[in-house]
């Protein structure tokens, strides 16, 4: 028997894992709609809360939302990409910072202090900073998925290039872009497949 006050889950409904998972698709044309900056803020409010080491929270983002920003960034894509920057309301550079120690004792009060020193060694930092920013990076698409808003997710541009003119001074690093906005049924490419539950691992 569970108790009455434990902490039950709730399922999401179908209709709920369709937007996030199951019929969300990434959107390559979007239609003539803004994304304000309340609407950012909100999604950011949103997705902080998904969990990392320590809460360490290493992710930082730089949302390029100006013409003079999209064409910035568009310069140091892929040829392919550069359109769809362009084309955007919002495209979003998820970073990583290797400072992030630095945050720690306000994140993580009971023991942020001492674990400043753990985290100083180079390779402990890169290897959290990028694992854990990535995590933020998906926890971002999936908030702004639930909040009404596609997602455009890519790689495929000059990662030094946008360090040295969105990140200048820090140690802070691109990890992947992706533009935010409403899209259209433009270029949307059929789904392709995944991996079966057993092609992709096995239970022990």
């Amino acid at each position: 028997m569970i108790a009455n006050d434990a902490r039950l889950p709730n399922k999401l409904d179908g209709l709920a894992l369709d937007t996030l998972f199951r019929t969300a698709r990434t959107a390559n044309a979007w239609a003539d709609r803004a994304v304000t900056e309340q609407q950012l803020r909100e999604l950011y409010d949103l997705m902080k809360f998904g969990p990392t080491s320590a809460n360490c929270c290493p992710a930082r983002f730089v949302w390029v939302t100006s013409s003079e920003g999209k064409a910035k960034l568009a310069a140091l894509a892929a040829p392919g990409n550069a359109p769809k920057i362009v084309a955007a309301p919002v495209t979003v550079i998820v970073g990583y910072d290797l400072d992030f120690g630095e945050q720690l004792p306000k994140l993580f009060p009971a023991r942020g202090k001492q674990m400043q020193t753990y985290f100083s060694d180079p390779v402990v930092a890169q290897t959290t900073a990028f694992r854990n920013g990535s995590l933020q990076g998906a926890y971002l698409i999936i908030a702004a998925r639930a909040l009404g808003l596609d997602c455009g997710p890519m790689s495929g541009f000059n990662n030094e290039a946008v360090d040295t003119n969105f990140f200048p001074g820090t140690r802070i690093k691109s990890n992947f872009i992706c533009s935010i906005g409403y899209g259209s049924d433009g270029n949307v490419f059929p789904r392709n497949p995944r991996l079966t539950f057993e092609e992709s691992g096995r239970i022990i």
